[in-house]
């Protein structure tokens, strides 16, 4: 598959400190791609640069094709950051066209680029509602439908599921997988293990340097572990055992 993300020795330093150290990874297009590994592990500090908000040390980031934070990008990739950037005080809709309004170039499709990104993230019968009458994962979903309705072949969610009950957590993979079946390309990010089963491939940190990449099933296949879990702790005391 063509890549749409390359990695290529990434080093990031900041205050002195190692955050990224030497990464090399590839995203596949049109794809799901879970960056996985536990909290302060750098997963935030990769998207960052992805999107073209962190400046790099050393190595390199390719993004379509661009160096990450070229300009040719700002229209190309939708970013989902942790904490829901909508506002409170406008509905669904309104929220989803103010940033609509940001992309002049899809002005003409504008309406059914509104519609079509809220119907994406199911929520069609909440479009009216002011989003501060939304639940936590309600307000998940529109941030997603903010970041969508340029129709960008690019989509950076940085953990969108963090504090979702099951059922929520469920259903956004499902639209997530619905997405990548037709064509977007997703780099998402979780510290839950169990959530690399929905994903394509996998990107695994820890202490900000790439433990491995692989897929789910031969990451099971390598460990000789059914969860997902276990074969990260197994694949971790491996490789502390051969430091």
């Amino acid at each position: 598959m063509p890549a749409a993300i390359v990695l290529d020795s990434l080093t990031v330093v900041r205050s002195h400190h190692t955050v990224l150290e030497a990464v090399s990874a590839t995203v596949n297009a049109g794809s799901i791609t879970g960056l996985l590994g536990p909290s302060g592990c750098g997963k935030t500090t990769l998207m960052r640069v992805i999107v073209g908000a962190q400046r790099i040390s050393s190595g390199t980031a390719t993004v379509l094709g661009h160096p990450a934070g070229a300009r040719a990008l700002r229209s190309q990739i939708g970013y989902v950051t942790q904490s829901p950037s909508v506002y409170a005080d406008l509905t669904v809709e309104q929220n989803v066209r103010y940033f609509a309004a940001l992309y002049p170039a899809r002005r003409a499709t504008a309406h059914a680029d509104v519609a079509d990104a809220i119907a994406a993230v199911g929520l069609d019968g909440m479009r009216d509602r002011r989003t501060d009458a939304l639940s936590g994962g309600q307000h998940s979903r529109v941030s997603v439908a903010c970041a969508l309705v340029a129709r960008p072949p690019l989509l950076i969610l940085d953990e969108p599921t963090v504090g979702l009950d099951p059922v929520l957590r469920a259903e956004l993979w499902e639209r997530f997988t619905a997405l990548a079946q037709s064509g977007t390309t997703l780099l998402v990010s979780s510290h839950v293990m169990d959530e690399a089963a929905h994903c394509d491939s996998l990107i695994l940190l820890r202490d900000g340097r790439l433990v491995s990449e692989l897929t789910p099933d031969e990451l099971r296949e390598d460990t000789g572990e059914s969860s997902l879990d276990d074969a990260f702790l197994t694949l971790i005391r491996r490789q502390e055992a051969h430091s």
